[in-house]
């Protein structure tokens, strides 16, 4: 008897094993939610011969965006306009445009987070100080 039970049990154990299960399908994985981003609005004046800067810090990886939103009184002025990373003392500039105007993007990507800058200065055509705002958007 005890014989024939543990066959029978193994032979519905066999067919189980071969015919796939029945039912609905598994849900399928969800992307994992994005980052909020964080919107931040630096605004100054920057002269002849110098430079304004501005850190901010980022709390996870994604995409960075800096634009000149506001340049006057000249819109079409040119000038300098960077990201960096922040030490604590200054900026190590990582992406560069020495010939922005008003609405110029910079575009990065951080892989963590971390300290970081933008900055806006002088190529040599700035004879009286300009008003400026810059926007950033990060994560």
């Amino acid at each position: 008897m005890k014989m024939q039970r543990w066959v029978r049990t193994f032979g519905v154990l066999a067919v189980l094993a071969i015919f796939p299960s029945c039912g609905d399908d598994p849900e399928p994985p969800t992307a994992p939610t994005p980052p909020p981003t964080v919107t931040e609005t630096f605004s100054g004046t920057v002269g002849r011969n110098s430079v304004s800067l501005h850190n901010f810090t980022t709390q996870a990886s994604g995409t960075i965006t800096a634009t000149l939103t506001t340049l006057l009184p000249d819109s079409e002025l040119l000038v300098g306009m960077s990201i960096g990373t922040w030490n604590g003392t200054a900026c190590q500039l990582v992406i560069v445009k020495t010939d922005a105007k008003q609405s110029t993007v910079l575009t990065g990507g951080v892989s963590t987070l971390g300290s970081l800058c933008v900055t806006i200065y002088d190529v040599g055509n700035i004879v009286n100080p300009v008003s400026y705002e810059i926007t950033v958007v990060h994560p």
